[in-house]
């Protein structure tokens, strides 16, 4: 079992940058990737960016070179940088982790809401 809990959003104008965080407690060390989702009212939660145990990196299109993804030494906590925010950035945020080779297991945070007003 993972256990995520997520920090770091809030409102902020376009343009703004944000910071999330997502930290993992439990079973960490069979993690393979964490990553974050975002989800809108009326729409299907859909992945922002992931990262690997390896290092490994996947984006979205619509926030390549805007946002970032890392994680801390210990690889139990996983960042989410946020640049150049737009409204159509607004949404909740969850944090998910993948156990185990793939598929996996999928664990999630309960999300974490970011405003961007224009």
């Amino acid at each position: 079992q993972v256990q995520l809990v997520e920090s770091g959003g809030g409102l902020v104008q376009s343009g703004g940058s944000l910071r999330l965080s997502c930290t993992a407690s439990g079973t960490i060390f069979s993690i393979y990737s964490m990553g974050w989702y975002r989800q809108t009212p009326g729409k299907q939660r859909v992945l922002v960016a992931t990262i690997t145990s390896f290092g490994s990196t996947h984006y979205t299109d619509s926030v390549k070179g805007r946002f970032t993804i890392s994680t801390n030494d210990a690889k139990n906590t996983v960042y989410l940088q946020m640049n150049s925010l737009n409204p159509e950035d607004t949404a909740v945020y969850s944090c998910n982790a993948v156990i185990g080779v793939p598929p996996g297991l999928d664990f999630w945070g309960k999300g974490t809401l970011v405003t961007v007003s224009s």
